[in-house]
């Protein structure tokens, strides 16, 4: 299970690909897809990978992406008993 959620503000990205490039698990790549600008934006190709470092947003010099960590409690409780707290 991901430790870790990716999430790309596509419209921001210019692909310079330092997210790609300094990921320590590999999660991105460059997508063969265009951004309104004419950019290929990245596109997660292994969640599963993800720690929740946030080195992609760190290195960004566009602010497009981020990654936060994930609470493995959390995401396993039951939403209907949430409701009840």
């Amino acid at each position: 299970m991901a430790k870790g959620r990716v999430s790309i503000v596509v419209e921001r990205c210019k692909a310079c690909g330092f997210c790609v490039e300094f990921c320590p698990s590999h999660v991105l790549a460059l997508s063969s897809a265009f951004n309104s600008k004419g950019y290929h934006p990245p596109h997660v190709v292994h969640p599963e990978k993800c720690s929740g470092c946030d080195l992609c947003g760190m290195y960004c010099p566009d602010f497009a992406i981020c990654a936060t960590k994930v609470d493995p409690a959390k995401s396993k409780a039951d939403p209907a008993k949430e409701g009840d707290k």
